[in-house]
């Protein structure tokens, strides 16, 4: 499966940007996918992950009530959308997805390009 990520952008704080992850190859529904960020000079953290139905969801702490992940088999298209965005959300935001049906925060085999989000004051 080939993905890629897309919907970054420039976005003051406060406010709210949608990033999706479009799978090409395979149908996305086989996988559980999820999204990861990295900031300069800084280890690449989860964020949030699906399960294979879509049916079950994961996030770190630091996005939960702020994130939401949804899976869009007829689009093979897995969305972040994020709300209430602060300053040190900036990253770089890639997705990746692992053959499981159920998500994890490690264990991705299959990674897309990411997608810049930066959040000004």
């Amino acid at each position: 499966v080939q993905l890629q990520a897309s919907g970054g952008g420039l976005v003051q704080a406060r406010g709210s940007l949608r990033l999706s992850c479009l799978a090409s190859g395979r149908a996305l529904r086989s996988y559980a996918v999820a999204w990861f960020r990295q900031a300069p000079g800084q280890e690449r953290e989860f964020v949030s992950a699906v399960s294979r139905d879509g049916g079950f969801k994961i996030y770190a702490d630091s996005v939960k009530g702020r994130f939401t992940i949804n899976q869009d088999n007829a689009e093979n298209t897995v969305y972040l959308e994020m709300n209430s965005l602060k300053i040190e959300d900036t990253a770089t935001y890639h997705c990746a997805a692992r053959t499981t049906a159920l998500p994890g925060r490690s264990g991705y085999n299959y990674w897309g390009q990411g997608t810049q989000v930066t959040v000004s004051s």
